[in-house]
């Protein structure tokens, strides 16, 4: 039974307004400025946010002010997609960390009428200049994290732009530009900075000072980092929309935007990229098939690969099939989800990259025999010692392969739109770490998703590795938006989240807490987390799991209590003839309905 908590809700409601006009303001409610938050993105264990109710249009982001243009769109008549490019647009903004021009995304759309669903691949592609040595420091040893992400070679050919007119060819409905027309205003006249904004401009601050945009727009005069409450303009950013809004995204690929990129790349001091007028000119968004595969009476239909994520989940919910789940927060649940993931995480770090490079083997991984026989390994009263190989699956392609344990960090963002004809958009957005390659240029921060490739091109046997970096080559990705189908085949359900690989099992979690649990999308996405990627078993610091470590450990678990970084969001349709919308709890994000 889906409990639907109306009084809440309306409270909920009121946590934002939001005008647009002469002034734009944020007033914040203070049971939503948790204490604690983001320390980074930490959750206050007590807080729990209510669910959201809306008979026809929903929108859900990680910002009150992007979730509110976003319904505002859609009140004016524009359609899920007008409002998903206007709440992308907004959230490069307000949210710059996380996503924006200067990064990429996988959305997932499913058009009502025709009663299909689409995937649209928008994910950064190396530039034709790399090399495999790319992350290879003069000492012959891969590069830190920092050095390699902190500069001008991470920065991937953007595909966000392209995606935006893509999907809006395909199905917006109001004019381009006036699409574009909140986002701009917002950039002109500014907005409130938030206490998770705030937090993050002053945990990075060394490395977002090197860049002189950066340190111009994130810091006072004197040198210090902006606070919570502070008002931000970004002159530079409205007009780069404007731009874009009069002459299409044709000028973000071409012209004076392009050659900005392109000089903010290659002049890095310490380490240019080579990205070049051609990579930007030459940049496709791929139409692809969604990955689906079943779950109980359920159709789970995500993103095949360079997602890494669609893969694991089906993998995870697969292997757990044959198992009648505790309950959540229980030892025995954490237990067997954390064997599934284990599996399921081998299996990601060994066969799976981007299709189009390597012949990644997709559908014999989540192939029914194959995860049955997954399902096998799993002891219900003992861990696997860690790491666990990764599986056979049939005809597969990865013997000559060797696993990668590539870095991908959680500044991400994940947003929903449903329309009043019950069309839904689902999107992954994405610039990789905080404030992507810390380089900022016309506005907005470039991505560093190269460095989500593995380091190394092959192992020290000479083996290669499948998610190495190639001219052209979409980076692995962990960024898994999906629609669930009932046994009608109508959506009931869809969800996404932020937090690098740990998106895999925040997703999972959500989708267990619904479909397994009954649970409401709320209380599913209030549930404290635990993760394992073939490692240590993660549980969530201020959370009651952390007392069920010994438990844990008896069974064989490497039990670790961590700071947990997340972002899951979610609707769930045609429940009571309605929607309702569930926002993490580990961010300022806020679900609106009609």
């Amino acid at each position: 039974m889906i409990e639907i908590i109306t009084t809440r809700q309306r409270r909920a409601m009121t946590v934002v307004s939001l005008f647009l006009g002469a002034t734009i303001a944020l007033f914040v409610m203070c049971d939503v400025c948790v204490a604690g938050m983001d320390a980074p993105e930490a959750v206050t264990a007590s807080y729990v946010k209510p669910p959201v109710v809306g008979h026809n249009m929903m929108v859900v982001s990680a910002n009150p002010i992007a979730s509110k243009i976003g319904f505002q769109t859609l009140e004016k008549g524009g359609s899920a997609i007008d409002a998903a490019i206007a709440v992308q647009l907004a959230l490069g903004l307000v949210e710059p960390q996380s996503s924006g021009l200067g990064g990429g995304a996988f959305l997932l759309y499913y058009d009502a009428k025709k009663r299909a669903l689409m995937a649209f691949d928008g994910r950064e592609t190396a530039p034709a200049g790399v090399t495999p040595n790319l992350f290879i420091g003069a000492d012959g040893k891969p590069m830190t994290f920092v050095d390699a992400s902190v500069s001008g070679r991470s920065v991937g050919t953007p595909g966000v732009v392209r995606l935006l007119e893509t999907i809006h060819r395909h199905a917006g409905r109001l004019p381009w530009k006036d699409v574009f027309q909140p986002a701009i205003q917002l950039a002109e006249q500014g907005f409130i900075i938030s206490p998770r904004l705030a937090f993050l401009i002053a945990n990075d601050q060394e490395a977002l000072r090197r860049n002189a945009n950066v340190r111009n727009y994130l810091f006072t005069p004197e040198g210090a980092p902006l606070q919570a409450g502070a008002h931000l303009a970004n002159p530079a950013y409205a007009q780069t929309l404007r731009v874009l809004a009069e002459n299409g995204p044709d000028a973000f690929y071409r012209g004076p935007i392009a050659a900005d990129i392109i000089r903010s790349v290659r002049s890095d001091p310490l380490y240019p990229g080579s990205l070049s007028e051609n990579d930007l000119s030459e940049y496709r968004v791929k139409t692809v098939e969604p990955l689906c595969g079943p779950y109980r009476v359920y159709r789970i239909c995500s993103f095949p690969p360079p997602s890494s994520g669609g893969v694991a989940i089906l993998q995870i919910l697969g292997v757990l099939e044959p198992f009648a789940l505790a309950p959540p927060n229980s030892t025995q649940a954490i237990h067997l989800i954390a064997e599934a993931s284990k599996l399921a995480f081998a299996d990601r770090n060994h066969y799976v990259a981007d299709p189009a490079f390597w012949p990644t083997p997709t559908l014999e991984l989540i192939d029914r025999g194959y995860l049955m026989q997954q399902s096998k390994r799993i002891d219900p009263k003992h861990a696997a010692p860690t790491p666990v190989s990764p599986g056979s699956p049939p005809q597969r392609q990865g013997g000559l392969v060797a696993p990668d344990d590539s870095s991908e960090l959680p500044s991400t963002s994940h947003f929903i739109v449903v329309d009043r004809d019950g069309n839904i958009v689902s999107v992954t957005s994405s610039i990789e770490n905080a404030f992507g390659s810390k380089i900022m240029t016309r506005g907005f921060f470039l991505n560093n998703q190269l460095t989500d490739f593995s380091f190394l091109p092959a192992t020290s046997e000479g083996k290669p590795i499948a998610n190495r970096i190639e001219p052209g080559k979409r980076p692995r990705s962990s960024m898994v938006p999906v629609i669930v189908f009932d046994k009608e085949q109508r959506p009931f359900m869809t969800v996404g989240s932020a937090g690098g690989p740990r998106i895999i099992g925040q997703v999972v979690l959500a989708l267990i807490g619904v479909l397994d649990w009954r649970l409401n999308i709320q209380e599913a996405l209030n549930l404290p987390l635990f993760f394992n990627r073939n490692s240590d078993t993660e549980l969530e610091e201020g959370t009651p799991l952390i007392d069920l470590k010994p438990s844990l450990e008896a069974m064989g678990h490497r039990v670790i209590i961590s700071r947990i970084s997340s972002g899951t969001h979610g609707i769930t349709l045609g429940v009571n003839g309605g929607l309702v919308g569930g926002a993490d709890v580990h961010r300022e994000g806020l679900a609106i309905g009609d």
